[in-house]
């Protein structure tokens, strides 16, 4: 079959990344990419190699975006303001596109290099934040998993509307960082001491 002229990997992505941000990444399916382009689904097939080499470039370029938005968030900053910045992109990206978002989630397959590659450049940028705090190793490492937890516990309630109460959810972003930030700490000293 022949290419369709004006189709590529790159617009057949872009629709993909239009309906997870309006449908949720569930919905992204191969038909469903197709009838947003006006296209047979076969036709995707001369770009793409089926349904799971679209999401897992959907997870190679969320991830590539969200660390993006981090690094350029923690351009010349480090501490606690580096860690105010770099979180709250991470929650911005998430509110922003919620569907691509997703796709960060998703923990990348061993045979996926491109995608292994980015998910530790995000790790790496977390770690250079947290050895700002005296964290290195596995202290560094427990961590980032702990700011994930956190920032994805806060992105999925919100996205969900799971805060139901009248009170500003910037305020008790910045309140949860800052707290966050101040028991940093204790990472040190469980892992040390």
């Amino acid at each position: 079959m022949t290419p369709r002229i004006g189709m590529d990997k790159q617009i057949i992505v872009a629709a993909a990344v239009e309906i997870a941000d309006a449908e949720g990444l569930e919905s992204v399916t191969l038909a469903r990419v197709a009838e947003k382009l006006g296209v047979r689904s076969p036709s995707l097939y001369n770009h793409i190699n089926g349904l799971q080499e679209l999401r897992m470039q959907l997870t190679l370029l969320a991830l590539n975006r969200l660390q993006a938005a981090m690094a350029d968030a923690a351009q010349g900053h480090a501490g606690e303001e580096g860690l105010r910045r770099v979180s709250r992109a991470y929650v911005s990206f998430a509110r922003m596109q919620p569907g691509l978002y997703e796709a960060v989630l998703r923990s990348p397959d061993p045979a996926e290099q491109q995608v292994g590659e980015a998910a530790s450049a995000i790790v790496k940028l977390v770690q250079e934040q947290m050895s700002c705090f005296g964290l290195e190793g596995d202290a560094s490492l427990h961590a980032v998993r702990g700011f994930r937890s956190m920032l994805h516990g806060f992105a999925e309630l919100e996205r969900a509307g799971g805060f139901g109460l009248p009170l500003d959810l910037n305020k008790t972003l910045e309140l949860m960082i800052e707290a966050f930030g101040r028991g940093l700490p204790v990472y040190k000293e469980a892992l040390n001491g």
